[in-house]
């Protein structure tokens, strides 16, 4: 009679799953690269590249600096899950892994440290967006970050139309010889509700989406290493028979 024989499956890697998570990345990747390769232009328009003390010099937030850091974090997240994925590299799939579960955690930390010191961050806020009203004419670029933002939150300083009397161009003192005097800027003013839809929901499922990534992640770690597991004990074996 002949012997039985054991067929054992070995463990492969998932395609689908390993060139989900790839595609996505180099996705990623690539918005990334141009979101820092924008503010990098930026700073060259501006000529702060060829002299780095102007960075110092605005009194004010410097959007660019959001292009500059989110499309360095964007491009090294990237790089590390298009990268892992693709080349099968752990280290750089736990990178990407635990990246994700940082700025997951980051957002909780922060979301339960602004309701527990919301008066303390509600003072600061008005202290800095204070700041950049003071600094208003001073960049291009925090000229409009400040009118999108008066626009879309259908506001006018951080109190109210007075808080423009810290800038220099507004304020209603008798010595100001400013055409703008007494004035606001005209992002200010109310538009018609009528014209634009507000999506209330954009912000929905978004750390599910973290949440997800770093589980698609672990999972192509753990199928990794089932698979070097595999050749290292075939290889023994391999050893032992010779």
């Amino acid at each position: 009679m002949p012997g039985k024989h054991q067929h054992f499956q070995e463990p492969e890697v998932g395609c689908c799953g390993k060139y989900f998570l790839f595609g996505f990345n180099i996705v990623f990747w690539v918005l990334g690269a141009l979101f820092l390769a924008i503010g990098l232009w930026a700073w060259g328009e501006k000529g702060v590249l060829s002299n780095i003390s102007a960075l110092t010099d605005l009194g004010g937030l410097d959007p660019v600096w959001l292009f500059v850091v989110v499309g360095g974090i964007m491009s090294v997240l990237g790089f590390a899950g298009c990268i892992g994925a693709l080349r099968e590299n752990t280290f750089l799939l736990k990178f990407f892994s635990v990246f994700l579960g940082l700025i997951f955690f980051l957002e909780l930390a922060t979301g339960i440290l602004a309701f527990v010191f919301k008066d303390w961050i509600r003072d600061q806020l008005n202290f800095f967006i204070n700041n950049n009203v003071k600094a208003y004419r001073d960049d291009i670029d925090l000229q409009n970050l400040i009118d999108f933002a008066q626009e879309y939150w259908s506001c006018c300083g951080a109190r109210g139309p007075n808080d423009w009397n810290l800038n220099i161009y507004f304020n209603c003192t008798d010595l100001n010889p400013s055409r703008e005097r007494c004035g606001v800027p005209f992002s200010c003013c109310v538009r018609d509700p009528a014209e634009d839809v507000l999506n209330t929901q954009c912000g929905y499922d978004v750390r599910l989406k973290l949440i997800f990534g770093i589980c698609l992640a672990q999972n192509l770690v753990s199928d990794i290493k089932a698979v070097k597991a595999n050749w290292i004990k075939h290889d023994d074996g391999y050893k032992l028979l010779k």
